[in-house]
């Protein structure tokens, strides 16, 4: 209501002035005309005074003619008195841009407006005209000659960028193929090594074990090298700057993708705030020695993952249940997988309340695959562990019965080992 108020008086205001206004131009007018008669019939009269009435002469005097002197006297007047009006009248602008702007101004400013308008149009409308008859002047050949080099030294030092960023990634990406191919080689090195001292000592099941070992890496190595031959293969056939560019790009795409296979990922998870939450619940209660490492894996839909030691394998899963902050209640998953250097038993746990999920690791000996069960903490680890014990031989303490489940207890081995030989040839 005070800003209507406020508005309503402004308006008063400047209705006020506005009167004022007209009353100051009708006086000005008035005594123009008075001016001009006066100078005609050859008599000036008195000018009006600052109250806008005449100054009137004495009862019975004559009036005299005017002279000269009396009609520079009277325009000097007038002048002053149109100053004056001058000066109000650019008051009142001023006052009238501030927010009380009278509707006369604003007609005023609209048709200043207008003029600027036309006089832009026809401004434009002649340099077109100029342009259309061909009369550019050799100052503007040469400025757009200028512009032209300018633009052309500018793509050229581009088109130098993207080949020097090319050739770059390219070694980067040679450099790291051969530094993969030169790890294969001492992996097999090593391997063959070791093959040699197993057959020195006449171990059997060991030079087995080693063979295995050997193949799988030899395996992995030549993949690698087959990666590596592909990609100098499509850097060396591309014929343009375009082709480079897309092998570099999708070499740098593969070396920032997955590490050895493992799922890791250079760049970020949202899942990344869960595990260092895990993470630093499991230091602050089992201290910063019972993981072995945590990571994200991409594989697995940004699973949390806990690589976790043996001997705090339960310590740690009994953390994760009952931990306020974690309440992990769902055991969705337990399996166990065979490395050849070792067995490892992977568990997928859920929190309903929270709707987080966390995966566990834990890496026991081949020779001897014994960890302690999960079953008292979530009974539905009962058949997967059997499972796990039937297929692969891992053995779980405090188990409650711990049998197999699939082939019976008359079965010699166990299938998903990877040196499993069957016990009968023809089954």
């Amino acid at each position: 209501m005070d800003e209507e108020k406020d508005l309503a008086q402004r308006k008063k205001e400047a209705a006020e002035r506005a009167k004022q206004l007209a009353r100051e131009r009708l006086a000005a007018r008035q005594a123009d005309e008075q001016a001009k008669s006066a100078a005609e019939t050859g008599s000036l009269k008195t000018p009006p005074n600052s109250n806008g009435s005449q100054l009137e002469t004495t009862k019975g005097e004559a009036t005299e003619p005017a002279s000269a002197d009396d009609l520079a006297l009277a325009k000097k007047r007038a002048a002053e008195e149109a100053r004056a009006r001058a000066a109000e009248l650019r008051r009142q602008r001023e006052a009238a841009a501030s927010g009380a702007a009278t509707e006369g101004d604003l007609e005023a400013a609209k048709r200043k407006a207008a003029e600027e308008a036309r006089a832009r149009a026809a401004e434009l409308r002649r340099q077109r005209e100029a342009a259309a008859s061909g009369a550019a002047t050799e100052g503007d050949l040469e400025a757009a000659k200028r512009k032209a080099a300018e633009e052309a030294r500018a793509r050229a030092a581009e088109l130098r960028r993207q080949r020097e960023a090319a050739e770059s990634g390219a070694e980067d990406d040679l450099e790291l193929a051969k530094k993969k191919a030169a790890a294969a080689a001492k992996a097999r090195a090593a391997a063959l090594a070791k093959q040699k001292a197993a057959e020195a000592s006449g171990d059997d099941d060991e030079l087995a074990k080693q063979k295995a070992a050997a193949a799988a890496k030899a395996k992995a190595a030549a993949a690698a090298k087959a990666r590596a031959a592909a990609l100098a293969k499509q850097q060396g056939g591309a014929g343009d700057e375009g082709a480079k560019q897309k092998a570099a790009a999708a070499a740098r795409a593969k070396a920032e993708e997955t590490d050895g296979g493992t799922g890791r990922y250079a760049a970020p998870s949202p899942n990344d705030p869960l595990l260092e939450k895990y993470v630093r619940i499991i230091h602050e209660h089992l201290g910063s020695d019972v993981l072995e490492d945590a990571y994200i894996n991409r594989l697995a839909k940004d699973v949390p993952t806990l690589v976790v030691k043996k001997e705090a394998y339960y310590k740690v899963a009994e953390l994760l249940k009952g931990h306020e902050q974690l309440r992990f209640d769902y055991l969705s998953e337990l399996h166990g997988t065979d490395f050849q250097t070792h067995m490892e038993v992977y568990v997928h746990l859920y929190s309903y309340p929270n709707r987080q999920p966390v995966a566990l690791k834990v890496k026991i000996e081949r020779d001897n695959p014994e960890v302690d069960s999960l079953v008292p903490l979530w009974p539905g680890a009962n058949w997967p562990e059997c499972e796990a014990y039937d297929l692969l031989g891992i053995r779980f303490r405090g188990h409650p019965n711990l049998i197999r489940i699939f082939l019976g207890e008359q079965w010699v081995g166990h299938p998903l080992r990877k040196d499993y030989e069957p016990y009968d040839a023809e089954v």
